[in-house]
C-alpha cells in the first residue's frame, strides 16, 4: 500500500503558496470523485431546498432559514465581496461569535474564489493583526463594536485591507470602507449573476478554501491549508464514520456554540451542516459561561460535540444540583447512575439492558437527560484534548456515552472517531474509512509516533516551507508528534505527545496526561493537574481548585463550586474560598491532597513516576488568565512562564 502511496504525482503533494495546487490523495481506499463546496451545495439544494437549515434566536423568538434561502443569501454575500475587492486567494478574516452571517460569511468568501480565516474572538489586536496579515486579509468581518475597535487599531498595518464589515451591532458612526452586513448584500445585488458564476466554475478541488490558525502554544500561530477537496470529503467521510445522518433518514438538529475558527466546529457545524441537510441552531455569545444549557433544553439537539471542559462543566453543575436537591432525589439518582455505569461497562454494546436498568432510565434519568437538552441526542462527541476517566464514567452512569475522536487542524477534523458500532472506552475510536495510519518508532509497548495519510491531509503551512516540510515527509506521510497504540481490532489510545513529554534529568520518559487524570479522579477538589520535571531532579505539580465562573468577565471566581465545599465539609474544613485554603494554608484541605498524591503515587509504575511536591495556585486557569486556549486546551508553555516561581521554588530547596 506504502508503494501506492509513493508514486510520484504530477503536481506536489504540498505548497505553501495560498494560490498553490496540490495532488490529491485519490487512491484505492478513498477513490471517490473530488467536488468543490459549492457543488456540495449544489447538491443539498436539490434536496433540502425547503428544510430549516440556521435557526437564531432574536428578540427571544426562534427564526429559521431555508436552504434556499441559506444558498441565496451566501451568494449574495459573496457578490458583495467581489464589489468590496476581494481577490483570488486572499482571505476573508471572521472575528465574530456563531451566527448565520458567519456562515455568509464563510460559503460566500468561497463562491468569491477567496480563503475563510476565522480568527478567535479573544484574541487581542496583535493576534489579529498576525492574522489578517499573514493571510493578506482583502475583507475582515466583525460582530461587535468591541472586535471593531481592535481592527480600527491595526488597520494602519494592513496592506491588503479594504474593508470591514459588521453584523451583530452596527458601528457606532459612519466611517469610511465600514459596512454592515446589509450593506454588502446590497452592493451585491448590484454584481450580474454570471459575473460570479464565471468566478464559481473556474474553481478547482485541489485549491485552498479554508485557513485555520493553529493556537500557537509554541512559536507563530501556524496557517493550516485546507482544499476545497480536504473540506468536502471530510465532511462527508468523517461525519458518516460518526454515524450522522442525512435529512432524508433523520434531519440532525446541532447547537452552534464552539469556536469556529477551531477545526472542530467549523468541520462539524458549517461544512458537514451542509452536506447532510442538518439544522444548525445557534446558541447566546454567553454560551460557554452559563445559557449553553438553556439553549441546549430548547433545540434538543440529535447530535452534540463539547470540548471535554464542556461536559466537565455540565457534569459538575449536575453535581452542584444533586447536593443541594432532597434525600430521596439524591439517594435515587446515586442508585439509578450507578446501576447504570454497571450495565455499561459490563455490557457496553448490548441493546438488551436488565430490568433494572431500564426502571432507572425511566424514574430518574430519562428526567436528567431532559432537563440537560438531551433527551433526543443519541451522538455525543468529544475532541480537541483528552477526556478524565471520571468525566467518561459520570456521563456512562447518565446512559449518555461520550464518543471521541482524533484529529487535528491538518487533517480537516476526524481522523479516528468513535460512534455507537464502533466504541471502546478510552479510546479514539477507529480510522475514518479511506484514511490510513502507521506508528514509527514503536517501544516495546507498541507505542509509537501516529502517522497519517489520507483526502484529510492539509496541503501545507501557509509561507512555512520549513515547517511543512517537518510536518509532511516524502511520501506525503503527516507526523503528528502525538504518541498511541492500537489494540488488536484497529482503535486508537493516545498516550500522549511527543513534544509535552516530560524527559526528567534521570532520563526517564514521563507522559504527564494519565499521572494528572489520576490526581483529577482521586482529588475531587482539583480542577486543573499540570506535572512539572522537564530535565529536573523529579516530579513536582501545580494544583487548581474547583472555582465558579463569573459569567460577565469568563473568568474563575475565589469562590469553590459545591462539589469542592462538599469535600472540605468531608475531610474536616468550613472553607469556602480559595483565598481561606490557600491563605490560612488549610491544615485538613492540605493533607487529604497530600495523601490523594501519596494513592497516586503508590499506583505508579515506579518511583521516577512519583510527585515529590505540589502547590495550590490562587486562581484556577481560564481563557482569560491565558493558561487555557480557545478550546480549553492546557498551554503548558504558558503556565510554565507565569508561575516560574513556584516552580523554581519546588527545587531551589533541594539544592541547599
Amino acid at each position: 500500500m506504502e508503494e501506492t502511496i509513493s508514486e510520484r504525482p504530477q503536481e506536489p503533494l504540498w505548497t505553501t503558496r495560498a494560490d498553490g495546487r496540490v495532488h490529491l490523495r485519490v487512491h484505492p481506499i478513498c477513490p471517490q470523485p473530488p467536488y468543490t463546496v459549492h457543488q456540495m451545495f449544489h447538491e443539498a439544494l436539490d434536496k433540502y431546498r425547503d428544510l430549516n437549515a440556521l435557526g437564531f434566536k432574536r428578540q427571544g423568538v426562534w427564526e429559521h432559514i431555508s436552504y434556499s434561502q441559506y444558498y441565496l443569501l451566501a451568494r449574495r454575500t459573496a457578490k458583495g465581496f467581489l464589489k468590496l475587492g476581494l481577490e483570488r486567494a486572499h482571505s476573508v478574516a471572521i472575528l465574530g461569535f456563531n451566527s448565520p452571517e458567519w456562515f455568509f460569511s464563510a460559503v460566500g468568501t468561497v463562491f468569491a474564489g477567496g480563503i475563510v480565516t476565522g480568527i478567535y474572538t479573544t484574541s487581542s489586536p496583535e493576534a489579529c493583526q498576525y492574522v489578517a496579515h499573514d493571510s493578506c486579509a482583502n475583507i475582515i468581518v466583525v460582530d461587535t463594536q468591541k472586535q471593531l475597535e481592535k481592527i480600527l487599531k491595526i488597520w494602519k498595518n494592513l496592506p491588503h485591507l479594504k474593508a470591514v464589515v459588521t453584523y451583530r451591532e452596527a458601528p457606532a458612526r459612519k466611517m469610511a470602507r465600514v459596512y454592515t452586513m446589509d450593506e454588502v448584500m446590497g452592493l451585491g445585488d448590484e454584481l450580474p449573476e454570471e459575473t460570479l458564476d464565471a468566478v464559481i466554475s473556474a474553481q478547482q478541488p485541489n485549491q485552498c478554501c479554508v485557513l485555520i490558525y493553529t493556537s500557537g502554544t509554541t512559536g507563530s500561530p501556524k496557517g493550516v491549508m485546507l482544499s476545497q477537496d480536504n473540506i468536502t470529503w471530510t465532511a462527508r467521510h468523517g461525519s458518516q464514520a460518526g454515524g450522522i445522518q442525512a435529512a432524508e433518514v433523520q434531519q440532525e438538529v446541532v447547537v452552534s456554540y464552539l469556536p469556529l475558527s477551531h477545526i472542530a466546529a467549523q468541520i462539524y457545524d458549517l461544512w458537514t451542516g451542509i452536506q447532510w441537510g442538518a439544522h444548525i441552531c445557534f446558541a447566546e455569545p454567553d454560551a460557554l459561561q452559563g445559557s449553553l444549557v438553556n439553549t441546549l433544553r430548547e433545540v434538543e439537539p440529535t447530535s452534540h460535540l463539547g470540548v471535554p471542559r464542556v461536559w466537565e462543566k455540565i457534569m459538575e453543575r449536575i453535581q452542584e444540583v444533586g447536593a443541594g436537591s432532597g434525600f430521596l432525589w439524591r439517594k435515587m439518582l446515586l442508585w439509578a447512575m450507578s446501576v447504570t455505569l454497571e450495565q455499561n461497562v459490563t455490557c457496553p454494546s448490548s441493546d438488551l439492558k436488565s430490568f433494572k436498568a431500564r426502571l432507572a432510565d425511566y424514574l430518574v434519568l430519562a428526567k436528567v437527560r431532559q432537563a440537560l437538552g438531551f433527551a433526543r441526542c443519541r451522538k455525543n462527541f468529544y475532541g480537541a484534548a483528552p477526556l478524565t476517566t471520571e468525566t467518561q464514567q459520570f456521563f456512562l452512569g447518565l446512559n449518555i456515552h461520550l464518543y471521541g475522536g482524533y484529529g487535528l487542524s491538518e487533517t480537516s477534523g476526524p481522523h479516528f472517531i468513535s460512534s455507537l458500532s464502533n466504541y471502546r472506552p478510552g479510546s479514539s475510536g477507529k480510522a475514518v474509512p479511506g484514511c490510513l495510519m502507521k506508528l514509527v518508532n514503536e517501544d516495546a509497548e507498541g507505542v509509537g509516533e501516529i502517522c497519517l495519510w489520507g483526502r484529510n491531509v492539509f496541503m501545507g503551512y501557509l509561507n512555512m516551507e520549513d515547517k511543512t516540510t517537518e510536518a509532511i515527509d516524502a511520501e506525503g506521510w503527516l507526523h503528528t508528534g502525538d504518541t498511541g497504540r492500537l489494540d488488536e481490532d484497529g482503535f486508537l489510545f493516545i498516550t500522549g505527545r511527543l513534544k509535552e513529554i516530560i524527559i526528567t534529568a534521570g532520563g526517564e520518559n514521563v507522559p504527564p496526561v494519565p499521572i494528572e487524570d489520576a490526581v483529577k479522579m482521586e482529588l475531587p477538589i482539583i480542577s486543573n493537574a499540570m506535572l512539572i520535571g522537564d530535565q529536573r531532579k523529579f516530579l513536582s505539580m501545580l494544583l487548581t481548585l474547583k472555582c465558579t465562573l463569573d459569567p460577565d468577565a469568563c473568568h474563575t471566581t475565589d469562590h469553590l463550586t459545591e462539589q469542592a465545599v462538599e469535600f472540605c465539609r468531608r475531610v474536616g474544613s468550613s472553607a469556602t474560598t480559595v483565598s481561606e485554603i490557600v491563605g490560612r494554608r488549610d491544615e485538613a484541605v492540605y493533607r487529604a491532597i497530600e495523601e490523594g498524591i501519596q494513592r497516586v503515587n503508590r499506583k505508579a509504575a515506579a518511583q521516577p513516576y512519583h510527585i515529590q511536591k505540589w502547590a495550590i495556585l490562587q486562581k484556577d486557569f481560564s481563557v482569560a488568565g491565558g493558561e487555557l486556549g480557545p478550546t480549553l486546551k492546557l498551554r503548558r508553555r504558558i503556565v510554565l512562564d507565569k508561575y516560574k516561581d513556584v516552580i523554581d521554588s519546588f527545587y531551589q530547596e533541594q539544592k541547599k
